[in-house]
């Protein structure tokens, strides 16, 4: 028995299907694109030589001693990705985290080695001391207590040290109050006025740095972040933070996490208008590749439906651990 087909005479003059219906139509119209220029690549760099071992929760993301991250730099730039941030992995700790200041620390080499390799690759330097501390928290301790003012003074020292190393910005990610001023003013007053500033602005205290910590064995051994880092209940707050940093005169302001903050990344950039980075962070990175892996999703189109969502909140600037992969999807 055949199906009965009715015919409905709609008289529409609207029809939103009508730009849907070819991929130079969907293109052509598209509201948010994406580009290599936009993804910045973070890397671990650590001491040795011919170091690449994989993050056990992080698929795809190693450790590398400074001659591999300069071969991770190579290969980031021929794929179109035109932008690092660097984290530092030291063999030794203490509980100042006075290596984040040395010279020859993990960072401050390959700002200088990547330089030599590729010149025109822009390399931001996060400035934090959970990963040089014996404690694992982002500050001086004193009383059990992250000390604000001492911390702060122990983040000018890196954030000078990275600047003559040649890192083009520096990117304070601990929270602390007046961090960004203190950095300006030591830049300025030191002949390294160009060197920007890039400050984790809005940076929650979240259970999606998991996988970071297991990277950056930074995980605190006591207690955990909530004094510093923010509230994830708080949006109005992300506001005030991000308000005041551009006052101390921070270059680009950044929300951490990205995909469960879209939100306030979008306020930020109504706000604001300013140019807005936001972090795909290790454990928004971990959930993909681990759904994935058990054939739950189909990757390549969550990370690219996932990064568009980025963009389209309003980040200028996508810091992604999948900023090689999106930048070979895109030219495919």
């Amino acid at each position: 028995m055949s199906a009965v087909h009715t015919h409905t005479n709609l008289k529409l003059t609207r029809r939103m299907r009508r730009l849907r219906r070819s991929e130079a139509l969907r293109a052509m119209v598209r509201e948010t694109r994406l580009s290599p220029d936009v993804f910045m690549l973070p890397l671990f760099v650590c001491d040795g030589e011919g170091v690449r071992r994989e993050v056990p929760s992080m698929p795809g993301v190693f450790k590398l001693s400074v001659d591999e991250a300069v071969r991770d730099a190579e290969a980031a730039k021929a794929d179109g990705v035109r932008s690092l941030l660097l984290f530092g992995l030291p063999d030794s700790k203490d509980d100042i985290g006075s290596l984040a200041y040395d010279p020859e620390a993990p960072v401050q080499s390959a700002v200088r080695a990547i330089k030599r390799a590729v010149p025109d690759m822009l390399i931001v330097t996060d400035v934090c001391l959970c990963e040089y501390t014996d404690h694992g928290h982002c500050g001086i301790v004193i009383d059990d207590d992250i000390a604000n003012d001492p911390t702060v003074e122990q983040l000018v020292r890196a954030s000078v040290s990275h600047a003559a190393a040649g890192a083009d910005l520096v990117a304070p990610s601990d929270m602390m109050d007046g961090r960004v001023g203190a950095i300006r003013q030591a830049l300025d007053e030191r002949g390294f006025e160009n060197t920007g500033i890039m400050a984790y602005s809005a940076k929650y205290c979240s259970a999606f740095y998991g996988p970071f910590r297991d990277a950056a064995a930074s995980a605190p051994t006591f207690g955990d972040r909530r004094s510093h880092q923010m509230d994830p209940a708080n949006g109005a707050e992300a506001l005030r933070e991000v308000e005041q940093d551009i006052e101390e005169g921070a270059d680009i302001v950044m929300v951490k996490p990205a995909v469960t903050y879209l939100d306030v990344i979008a306020r930020v950039k109504d706000r604001f208008n300013y140019p807005t980075a936001a972090y795909h962070v290790s454990g928004e990175y971990a959930m993909l590749k681990a759904a994935a892996r058990n054939g739950w999703i189909d990757e390549d189109r969550a990370m690219m439906e996932t990064l568009t969502a980025i963009r389209r909140a309003g980040a200028d600037i996508i810091i992604t651990y999948y900023a090689r992969e999106a930048a070979r999807a895109l030219a495919a």
